[in-house]
């Protein structure tokens, strides 16, 4: 069965038995939630927590997900507005979600920080798009999916330098030709 012709709902209601239905719903609509965070909290990492708990509580709730008219992004967005309204509240992002799954918290470096601001912005989306395909999918795993070198290694069948040097490259491109732009 090809998932990605699926539709989010259905998407959805398989991923009850078929958690790779989930991944496909989470790749379509990552970009999106974590733009939503990064518009109103205005820092990457926070957004980037907010995001991480957004789907983790997405995905414990997927065997109560209904279908309904409207569409399944809503039911996404309306998880995201509770947690950021639960973050504002508190002053902390909750990761009760996150510890149900027995989800490691994911720790971010200054460089982490600063691809994620980078790729946040629109420009740097269009940028991305023209980078080769090797190096866009090198960058987007590693800095967007959260893949190691080593798994992206393994998924591509080639060494961890080979992926290190298509994520410098590819990144090394997208700040010239962000550059270029302003």
């Amino acid at each position: 069965m090809d998932l990605e012709r699926l539709g989010d709902q259905e998407l959805l209601v398989l991923a009850r038995g078929t958690p790779a239905a989930f991944g496909v719903f989470y790749r379509r609509h990552v970009r999106a939630v974590h733009g939503y965070f990064r518009r109103r909290v205005g820092d990457a990492e926070t957004a980037f927590d907010l995001t991480a708990e957004t789907f983790a509580a997405a995905l414990l709730a997927v065997p109560r997900y209904e279908p309904r008219p409207e569409p399944a992004r809503a039911w996404l967005f309306g998880i995201a507005r509770n947690k950021l309204s639960e973050a504002l509240r508190q002053g902390q992002v909750e990761d009760r979600a996150r510890r149900a799954l027995a989800m490691e918290p994911i720790v971010l470096d200054d460089e982490d920080v600063a691809v994620l601001e980078l790729l946040s912005e629109t420009p740097a989306l269009e940028a991305v798009a023209e980078l080769p395909a090797d190096h866009r999918a090198a960058v987007l795993a590693h800095h967007v999916e959260g893949e190691s070198y080593a798994e992206i290694a393994e998924r591509l069948e080639c060494s961890q330098s080979v992926v290190r040097q298509r994520v410098s490259r590819g990144l090394r491109a997208l700040r010239s030709r962000l550059e270029e732009r302003t």
